[in-house]
C-alpha cells in the first residue's frame, strides 16, 4: 500500500470516528446539589456506558448553595434538571413551565431532627421554638406542614421562629435551634458524626407525618416537549438513567465509589457516601421511573392546604407527563 493511499484511509477512518462522536446527542443535566450519592443513578449510567448505549453524550453539572436548577434551565443552561416537586410546582406557577417527565425517587427522605433536651416530643411542642429551615425552594414542604398544623411561622409563643438554615447542622450542634432540617441520607448522619447520640434526638419524618412531598424528579421545560427530537432524546435519557438507578440500588458500594470518582472537590468521604447510598436506595426502591399519580395528587394537596398562605394557589395543569416514561419503559 502506498503512503498516499494509507494516508487517505487513515483520514477516512478518523472522519468516520469523528462523525460517530459528533452523532451522539448532547444532554446537559443540572443536579439539585453537589456530587454525592443522592445522584448516584446518573453517575452510574454515565460510568457504565448506559448513556453511550443510547447514543447520548451526557454532561452532569453539580449543584451548590448558589445554584437554583429552575433558574439554570430557564436560562438555557440545562436540558433537564433534578428538583423537588414543591419547588418545581411553585416555579411553574411563577411562570417557568417545568414539567415532570420521570420520578426516580418514590419516597421522601426529609425530616426535622430535634434535640430531646429542647422538650420537643410531638409537633405540638414546636410552638415557641426556633426551627432550622432550608430555603432556595426547600422551604415549601416545611411551610405546608406548619400551615396544616396551624402554627404561624413568624415567631411568638404560639408560633415558630424560622432560622434560615445553611446547608449544615451547626444550628443544632450549637443549640441555636431546637430542631433543624435534615435528610435521612445526609445531615442526620452529620449530627451523629458530630457526637450526638441517636437516643438524644427526636426525629419527625415528613412521610410519617402525612405531609411528604415528592423529591428528586426530572423536569424539563414544557415547550421543549413539542419537539419530537427532544422527546426522543429524553426517552433515551430516562431509560438509561433508570438503568443506572437500579444498578445503584443493587450495587450500593460500587455506586458510592463511582460517585467518589466523579467528585472533583474531593470533599466527600467513602464512609459517608456508602452510608448515603444505602439510605438513598430505600428512597428509589419501588420506582420504575414513572410518576405515580397518587403521589403527585398527595403532593399537590399538601401544597394547596396552606390556609391563607398556601405554597401554590391552584391545582396545576400540565405539570407532569407519562409520555416519556411510557416509551422508555417499553
Amino acid at each position: 500500500m502506498n503512503k498516499k493511499l494509507a494516508s487517505l484511509l487513515a483520514a477516512g477512518a478518523f472522519s468516520l470516528a469523528a462523525f460517530h462522536a459528533n452523532a451522539a446527542d448532547k444532554v446537559t443535566l443540572q443536579l439539585k446539589w453537589v456530587t454525592q450519592a443522592q445522584f448516584a443513578g446518573y453517575y452510574v449510567a454515565k460510568d457504565k456506558g448506559f448513556y453511550d448505549e443510547e447514543g447520548l453524550d451526557v454532561e452532569i453539572k453539580p449543584g451548590g448553595p448558589d445554584i437554583a436548577p429552575p433558574q439554570v434551565i430557564a436560562g438555557g443552561g440545562a436540558d433537564v434538571i433534578v428538583d423537588w416537586m414543591p419547588s418545581a410546582l411553585a416555579t411553574r406557577e411563577k411562570g417557568v413551565p417545568l414539567v415532570n417527565i420521570a420520578q426516580p425517587f418514590k419516597h421522601s427522605g426529609m425530616m426535622l431532627t430535634c434535640l430531646k433536651e429542647s422538650g420537643v416530643k410531638t409537633p405540638e411542642d414546636f410552638k415557641g421554638k426556633t426551627l432550622g429551615v432550608w430555603f432556595f425552594g426547600n422551604e415549601y414542604p416545611f411551610l405546608s406542614w406548619m400551615s396544616q398544623l396551624k402554627i404561624p411561622t413568624d415567631g411568638g409563643p404560639n408560633g415558630v421562629t424560622v432560622l434560615k438554615q445553611g446547608f449544615n447542622v451547626d444550628p443544632l450542634i450549637q443549640k441555636q435551634a431546637a430542631c433543624i432540617s435534615t435528610m435521612t441520607y445526609n445531615e442526620y448522619w452529620q449530627v451523629i458524626d458530630a457526637g450526638i447520640k441517636p437516643e438524644d434526638l427526636v426525629t419527625f419524618k415528613y412521610e410519617d407525618q402525612g405531609v411528604a412531598t415528592l423529591e428528586d424528579g426530572l423536569y424539563v421545560l414544557e415547550d421543549k416537549l413539542k419537539d419530537p427530537a427532544f422527546k426522543e432524546k429524553m426517552v433515551k435519557f430516562v431509560r438509561a438513567s433508570m438503568k443506572g438507578w437500579k444498578y445503584a440500588e443493587e450495587n450500593p458500594d460500587e455506586a458510592a465509589e463511582i460517585v467518589l470518582e466523579n467528585d472533583a472537590t474531593g470533599a466527600q468521604t467513602e464512609k459517608h457516601q456508602k452510608r448515603m447510598m444505602g439510605e438513598i436506595a430505600k428512597l428509589t426502591a419501588g420506582s420504575n421511573g414513572a410518576l405515580d399519580e397518587a403521589d403527585y395528587k398527595r403532593t399537590v394537596e399538601s401544597l394547596l392546604s396552606g390556609g391563607s398562605d398556601p405554597v401554590i394557589s391552584k391545582e396545576p395543569e400540565g405539570a407532569w407527563t407519562h409520555e416519556i416514561t411510557d416509551e422508555a419503559l417499553k
